[in-house]
């Protein structure tokens, strides 16, 4: 069997770069020593989410791709042979700025980037201010661990973009993520938004026949704005099998490193007793590329 074993970095973040970054440092070496392949960091895993306020000032703490955080963990990846994906708040160029995973080898080169596709702006996510919508599209990134279909937090509510991953070759689908409840919904309000979640994405192994690899970022954040009542990210990192089945899921409270082996050789057996990809009819989706239908 083809086995990966990949560690998913659960933490919160404080309003300091430098120790957000040892955080991650002192948990990768952890997850290097119990064996694991591949680690993946959760979203812009550096800083506090700043996106819970429109402020320029905090247009800052973007930085260039390759620069002095790639630089970091791609030293960290070759120490430690192993496969990384971070978060970064990117700066492409004055204007135009982008929430980008960055894949680094275990050479330390970088394998690849992806620019986050789908821009959220809701009630203390307000990306649209500080994000343009990538433009390198829905590629699998490949290492020496396999193809990865790196995507970033709200992309993970579309099956399309799922679907296109995977139909370029991509053998897991990954998720860096910064989710969480608003302090003022009820409990079962929250409960609903949290299995929402899970399910879309469980939804995306299954009818696509990957695993998929969520993690999310946890603790209480304030709105330095104070207009919400900032957000509880709600943990609940998790990998997924091919027909959905839960691998591993950390808490919902507390910092995490959670290690899952995933079984890369699964999704063909899947895809041959649930053949969707097959099944499909390619010749009578041209309406999906409409807004909406009338």
């Amino acid at each position: 069997m083809n086995i990966l074993k990949v560690a998913l970095i659960q933490q919160s973040c404080v309003n300091n770069h430098r120790e957000n970054i040892e955080n991650s440092c002192q948990r990768i070496f952890q997850a290097a020593a119990q064996g694991a392949e591949l680690v993946i960091l959760q979203e812009l895993h550096s800083s506090h989410y700043f996106c819970q306020t429109e402020d320029i000032a905090n247009f800052d703490q973007a930085e260039n791709i390759p620069g002095e955080t790639t630089l970091r963990f791609a030293t960290l990846a070759k120490k430690l042979g192993i496969v990384l994906v971070i978060s970064l708040f990117e700066k492409r160029m004055p204007g135009i700025y982008h929430n980008t995973a960055v894949v680094l080898e275990k050479d330390g080169n970088i394998a690849g980037t992806y620019q986050k596709m789908h821009i959220p702006d809701d009630p203390g996510y307000h990306e649209k201010f500080y994000f343009t919508p990538g433009d390198l599209g829905f590629n699998p990134i490949t290492t020496s661990v396999g193809k990865l279909g790196v995507m970033v937090c709200w992309d993970q509510w579309y099956p399309e973009a799922a679907r296109l991953m995977a139909l370029a070759g991509a053998e897991v689908l990954i998720y860096p993520t910064a989710i969480g409840y608003d302090p003022t919904d009820n409990p079962q309000e929250q409960q609903r938004q949290l299995a929402a979640w899970i399910v879309v994405q469980q939804g995306h192994a299954i009818a696509n026949g990957i695993p998929v690899v969520a993690v999310n970022r946890v603790g209480f954040e304030a709105d330095p704005s104070e207009t919400t009542s900032g957000i509880i990210f709600w943990g609940n990192s998790f990998v997924v099998g091919c027909q959905g089945e839960i691998l591993g899921q950390a808490s919902a409270n507390k910092e995490e490193l959670l290690c899952v082996n995933i079984n890369l050789d699964q999704s063909e057996k899947v895809r041959q007793i649930w053949p969707f990809f097959r099944d499909r009819r390619i010749d009578q989706y041209q309406e999906i590329l409409k807004r909406f239908r009338d």
